[in-house]
């Protein structure tokens, strides 16, 4: 995860997803066809879902996780997976001919990747792949009316130019395409959100993630208003079965760029 600048990254929350979110990292490590000589960096590792299944894959490699949570570094360390475990914002970590720079969901809370994505590329050993997964959901009614509903009841207390984003996709394929052999696809998962007694399971599932810098902007009462009008919205947006749950599609962009 890159830097924050109020409050740590909580494990528990993150967590409570686990098997949901791993399951496009799993897709994205089965991507990578190369891997140079040097390390492997799982960037932005948070707490370390993929440490174990990192280190199956690529065996003989040194592994090392890169994240600016201490919170989320202190666990990831309780696997033993990984070889080092670097603190640092991920938008200013450099390395030198790394084998593998693997990110699974952390790269689209940095600004700027037409600056960012040829400068971790040029970190690359012969051989070596970027492997990048991001969310693509912004447009979607989970993500968007976080923030028009903050809009329209916080227009001053929210920086709604923070945040995590994504360029177009032909806009990674012209910046990255002539670097190396590229490959760039989008996957619509379709998730299964476990009943909730307490709050709607697409408020559970973003809460944590996009929302975050949205709540974290707000005081208690604000934040109570917010969620309110939200979950009313998600009632109609994502309406629940008879069992609480809620199928949640959720669109995520992969690449990989082997140089």
């Amino acid at each position: 995860m890159s830097a924050d600048k109020t409050k740590d990254w909580n494990p528990g929350a993150y967590g409570r997803f686990r098997d949901l979110r791993l399951r496009p990292a799993l897709d994205l490590m089965g991507a990578v066809r190369s891997v140079g000589g040097g390390d492997v960096i799982d960037l932005g590792c948070g707490s370390g879902a993929m440490g174990e299944s990192l280190k199956a894959r690529f065996v003989g490699h040194r592994l090392v996780g890169v994240d600016a949570s201490p919170a989320m570094l202190e666990k990831a360390g309780e696997s033993d997976a990984y070889d080092a475990l670097d603190q640092a914002d991920i938008g200013d970590w450099q390395s030198e001919r790394c084998g593998l720079i693997f990110s699974n969901a952390a790269l689209h809370w940095l600004g700027d990747h037409e600056a960012l994505m040829p400068r971790l590329a040029g970190m690359l050993a012969p051989g070596g792949t970027l492997a990048v997964q991001m969310p693509r959901q912004n447009n979607a009614p989970s993500h968007r009316l976080w923030r028009q509903l903050a809009s329209e009841y916080f227009p001053d207390r929210v920086d709604f130019e923070a945040g995590p984003g994504v360029m177009e996709p032909a806009r990674y394929f012209h910046l990255l395409s002539g670097l190396g052999t590229f490959t760039l696809w989008e996957s619509e998962y379709y998730q299964v959100l476990p009943a909730e007694e307490d709050a709607h399971p697409v408020r559970r599932f973003t809460e944590s993630t996009y929302a975050r810098p949205i709540l974290e902007a707000l005081d208690e009462g604000e934040q109570e208003k917010l969620i309110a009008a939200y979950e009313a919205v998600m009632e109609k947006a994502y309406p629940r079965g008879e069992d609480g749950t809620v199928l949640f599609p959720f669109r995520r962009m992969f690449f990989t760029l082997t140089v």
